[in-house]
């Protein structure tokens, strides 16, 4: 069956891609409140309330996120080839963002003192976010058009920006004034937080499960009736079919490394803020203004692709994320926080927005499932490495401000890899791969 979808006039174009963009603005409250804003210093304080350690309550926050991503990065790319080999893209998507959504419900009914079961419950939820984005990036270049891609996959980061900020927003005003809502005080206004993004994240998910349609069923000549015989022959000859896609492969690795860093900086920016005794309050407001500074910027950076290229945008933001990991060993006060939380803010959506297209461009659509796997395989994998470096840094040293300036390795190594990729290859080189499987009978 042709990997080729029917052509869509420009309006009912539209009507897909912001339905599939409005994903993006619904899982973003979980990356915003729960993985950056709101939750990791909840976090620590339930550890310091059941005896850690400062250096301590960081580290197992880095420990559980590494965790979490440990399982996804071992279920994505079978999960991405039995989806190519059953069409079954949107219904794995639901059922992942349906676990995460749980698992952040899940949420409100934790103690004061239970950081276990917290990290529990985080597991599961990031578990299904992660898991989620492999199918919700893998329809990516099924919805977007080949000439289209930077500036739709820019638009679903800017639209996470835009719905995570204002949820966010909405977040500082009731943990900070809780009567102000008629809430009985802090604790509850914590817990309706979390609860707001379970909902928040179901509701922003509807508009893609409705309008953006299933792709075909990309099932190849020999290949098993059972999806999951199928997945994991599919996998196994992904694996071979790497060592063919030289500059995918490089890209991969390349992605793996700065991805990898710039994660590490999502998850541990709050709790290294707290860590230094800055106000939950004010490192909340910088995280908002990182939001909504990221919309533009996010756009320029798909501008800047449309005229110079993918690549040398993206060189840009890891430029200034290895600055950022640089001066963050020297904070001392809400200023600076403010002052890197702005500087994130300008690279941030976009560095990560063109990635995903970079990667996409780069993809046989007969296999996109599976390639994403692997594209979200190798920064979980990678993601591990970061926080697990993170907490032993920390541990070793009792302090946090080396563990920020160990960063800088991942966005140096990162972008040596990141030249020696030649996109105009990768791209050709998908572009044979689908028409032989076209011409095979795919």
């Amino acid at each position: 069956m042709s990997s080729r979808r029917p052509a869509l006039d420009d309006r009912a174009y539209r009507k897909v891609v912001n339905a599939w963009a409005m994903y993006d603005w619904g899982n973003s409250a979980f990356a915003t409140t729960i993985m950056a804003a709101v939750f990791p210093v909840f976090y620590r304080e339930l550890a310091l309330a059941s005896g850690a350690s400062a250096n301590d309550a960081t580290a197992y926050w880095a420990y559980t996120t590494a965790v979490a991503l440990l399982i996804v990065a071992l279920l994505g790319p079978v999960l991405g080839a039995v989806a190519d080999h059953t069409g079954g893209k949107k219904y794995y998507l639901g059922f992942f963002a349906g676990l995460g959504i749980v698992g952040t419900a899940l949420f409100t009914f934790l103690g004061d003192d239970t950081y276990v079961r917290a990290s529990f419950f985080f597991i599961i939820g990031n578990v299904g976010f992660a898991g989620a984005n492999i199918f919700y990036e893998s329809l990516l270049p099924h919805v977007a058009r080949e000439e289209d891609i930077d500036r739709v996959s820019t638009r679903g980061y800017a639209m996470g920006y835009v719905g995570g900020g204002i949820l966010l927003v909405v977040h500082a005003l009731w943990l900070t004034h809780p009567e102000w809502f008629f809430m009985p005080g802090s604790g509850f206004a914590v817990r309706a937080v979390f609860l707001s993004v379970a909902v928040w994240w179901a509701v922003f998910s509807i508009p893609l499960f409705r309008r953006v349609s299933e792709p075909a069923v990309m099932l190849g000549r020999g290949e098993a009736a059972s999806p999951v015989r199928a997945g994991f022959g599919r996998l196994g000859h992904t694996l071979r079919q790497l060592l063919q896609y030289r500059q995918l492969l490089l890209f991969l690795g390349a992605f793996w490394l700065y991805n990898d860093g710039i994660g590490t900086i999502i998850k541990m920016a709050a709790v290294y803020g707290s860590e230094i005794g800055l106000d939950t309050g004010d490192m909340i407001g910088a995280l908002i203004i990182t939001q909504f500074i990221g919309v533009p910027c996010t756009f320029a950076f798909g501008r800047l692709a449309g005229r110079m290229g993918t690549k040398r945008p993206i060189f840009l933001g890891l430029t200034v994320y290895t600055l950022i990991s640089i001066t963050g060993y020297f904070m001392q006060t809400v200023t600076h926080f403010y002052m890197l939380a702005i500087a994130v803010g300008l690279v941030q959506g976009g560095t990560q927005a063109l990635s995903r297209s970079l990667f996409a461009s780069m993809v046989p659509k007969s296999q996109a499932s599976e390639f994403f796997g692997f594209f979200s395989t190798s920064s979980k994998f990678a993601g591990i490495l970061g926080p697990l470096i993170f907490a032993l840094v920390n541990q070793l040293t009792g302090s946090s401000r080396l563990s920020i300036v160990a960063i800088v390795l991942f966005f140096v190594g990162g972008g040596l890899l990141l030249l020696l990729v030649d996109e105009e290859e990768g791209m050709r080189v998908a572009r044979e791969e689908d028409e032989a499987f076209v011409a095979a009978g795919g």
